[in-house]
């Protein structure tokens, strides 16, 4: 079962075995228990949820608890679930612990977190429309556009690109390198960026494309 949910850390950079600088982001990953598995018969479709991030009991509500200790797993603070075929869920169990060693250096993994929120944003930064001229007796600099015909059909359309609130957005990057597995320090260092902010919560799968 190659998921786990992380904890963004930061951005560094390490050096390959050429000597070439590459940039990585750290994130803490695991340890992750097993919480609950979905399947069919029970729930319509097939699912493992797993918890992240120890907390005392006091900290969590009565029916989490109850589902905490049906599973005999400690409380956590983050739940998430990942869809999983028949042949996944033969090989987990309630309760089971995955650890950052699910990854190893080279595999491939989508990663799914919430973006960073820049407020409510233009259509130049928003949709990277380009600015009317800057020079003396423009009227129009960084303005939406055309709105469409005087009378007809006398209303904006739906999809018009326009001014408005950017990011907070769930979204999932795909094929990213697993660059380096730190074992003792639950780290996973990843090539390139992920989605969030230092300290967010991401979602952390085997990629879909990986035997493509």
């Amino acid at each position: 079962m190659k998921t786990l949910i992380g904890r963004k850390v930061g951005m560094t950079q390490v050096f390959d075995e050429k000597g070439v600088v590459v940039p990585v982001t750290v994130i803490e990953a695991g340890p992750c228990s097993v919480v609950q598995i979905k399947t069919v018969e029970t729930d319509g479709y097939n699912a493992v949820q797993l918890g992240f991030g120890e907390v005392k009991e006091n900290k969590v509500n009565k029916p989490d608890n109850g589902h905490f200790k049906k599973a005999n797993v400690k409380a956590v603070k983050h739940l998430r679930e990942f869809r999983a075929c028949e042949e996944c869920l033969a090989n987990v169990k309630v309760g089971d612990e995955l650890k950052v060693d699910t990854f190893v250096a080279g595999e491939k993994v989508d990663i799914q977190g919430i973006t960073k929120g820049k407020g409510f944003q233009g259509v130049i930064k928003r949709h990277g429309q380009h600015r009317g001229p800057m020079g003396h007796g423009s009227m129009y600099h960084r303005r939406p556009g055309s709105m469409g015909s005087t009378s007809t059909p006398g209303r904006v359309f739906k999809g018009k690109k326009l001014p408005g609130h950017m990011g907070v957005e769930k979204v999932t990057v795909q094929n990213l390198e697993v660059v380096k597995v730190d074992l003792d320090k639950n780290a996973l260092l990843i090539k390139g960026s992920v989605p969030g902010n230092k300290g967010s919560i991401l979602k952390i799968k085997l990629s879909v494309k990986a035997s493509k």
